[in-house]
């Protein structure tokens, strides 16, 4: 008797589940993928330099005396190196300001103690002695905020008698307004790429929908190597040569297609 007073409604209820899952089921169904122009563009910005630093080497060594000698470590030797090389260090910083260089843009590093092994000269039975000496070393770094400066500036290092010149750095004062650029750069091709494909397709772009940067401005300051003797023998002026600084950047952007 219970059991027939409930039967009517059982098509109720399979109907009442059916329509509770079908939203369930629409949800699951996968979304119509709307249509897009995705464009990757690159650019790449020259920019002159307007600074540089330039870094120097002084060093005054000790007599050579044969390895495993007590006399390499003679401290009145080591004293009359130190002083000899205090005040080279000393005559370069003046004959820089001279030259028209701010003292705070000098900057003379720590001293360096080092052993500097050499070889004798061959004996008549072809041995060769190997020599030990003591190399005390100065470097010396210099900011340049006006290439003008520069030519003069090296002239003054040649005539000071630097032992090692390691080159010079050019660089920016504002290197942001580079790498901005470079990227405001990028964006516009990117945008000029997709207007070119969108109009060649014959289809409406909408939206942007992504914008990424695929490699962010690199900005490398560029180097100059130069040595001592090159620059006796052909001159200051002969290697003064900034050239350009490449800054590069790249970026991917996707627009909507308009239906």
């Amino acid at each position: 008797m219970t059991l027939s007073r409930f039967r009517p409604h059982l098509p109720l209820a399979l109907l009442l589940a059916a329509t509770l899952s079908a939203p369930l089921a629409m949800a699951d169904m996968p979304r119509p993928q709307e249509s897009r122009l995705s464009v990757q563009a690159q650019s790449s910005v020259e920019v002159t330099p307007d600074k540089a630093s330039l870094s120097a080497r002084l060093w005054e060594r000790t007599p050579a005396v044969a390895a495993g000698d007590d006399q390499q470590t003679d401290p009145d030797a080591l004293r009359e190196a130190r002083e000899r090389l205090e005040e080279r260090t000393g005559e370069l910083i003046r004959t820089l300001e001279e030259a028209g260089l701010e003292r705070d843009a000098i900057s003379a590093g720590s001293l360096n103690v080092r052993p500097d092994h050499v070889n004798a000269p061959r004996q008549q039975d072809g041995e060769r002695e190997t020599l030990v000496r003591t190399q005390l070393e100065r470097p010396i770094t210099l900011t340049i905020d006006d290439l003008e400066q520069l030519p003069v500036i090296l002239d003054a290092l040649t005539e000071a008698g630097v032992n090692a010149l390691d080159g010079v750095q050019y660089d920016l004062h504002d290197r942001e307004a580079a790498t901005d650029r470079a990227l405001t750069q990028a964006l516009e091709k990117a945008r000029h790429k997709a207007g070119l494909m969108a109009d060649t397709l014959e289809v409406e772009l909408g939206r942007v929908t992504s914008v990424s940067e695929v490699q962010s401005p690199v900005f490398m300051p560029r180097n100059m190597a130069m040595r001592a003797d090159a620059m006796e023998s052909q001159g200051a002026s002969a290697e003064y040569r900034p050239g350009t600084i490449s800054v590069d950047a790249e970026v991917s952007v996707s627009w909507e297609i308009a239906d």
